[in-house]
């Protein structure tokens, strides 16, 4: 996924994250936490996967968290890529074709 210009999802309330990301070179990630000392290598972890997910390649990527959950620091991630490549098109299956096949796998261990 190509980034066209600067986009954002999220806000600063409590248990949200703030995802800004722009075009850059290569993978760029800057977190602010106050929980960055006890999760911060895993808000970058779920970061890191949700770019790898979308194919984007060249990112700038500023995280501010507020205790956000994991599922919401990949929405996040994804809703400031979508709306940084100017895509409407989500493919809803192939979300939910993952899903089921990360469950599949969780469950299956």
């Amino acid at each position: 996924m190509k980034l066209k210009k600067e986009a954002m999802a999220g806000t600063l309330e409590s248990n949200d994250i703030l995802i800004t990301v722009d075009n850059g070179e290569g993978i760029t990630i800057e977190l602010e936490s106050s929980m960055k000392k006890q999760f911060g290598k895993q808000i970058e972890k779920v970061i890191r996967e949700t770019l790898e997910e979308l194919n984007v390649e060249n990112v700038k990527l500023t995280a501010v968290d507020k205790g956000a959950l994991d599922y919401t620091i990949k929405a996040r991630v994804e809703a400031a890529c979508f709306r940084a490549a100017e895509s409407t098109e989500y493919n809803w299956s192939w979300y939910f074709e993952r899903e089921i096949k990360k469950n599949n796998d969780v469950s299956s261990r």
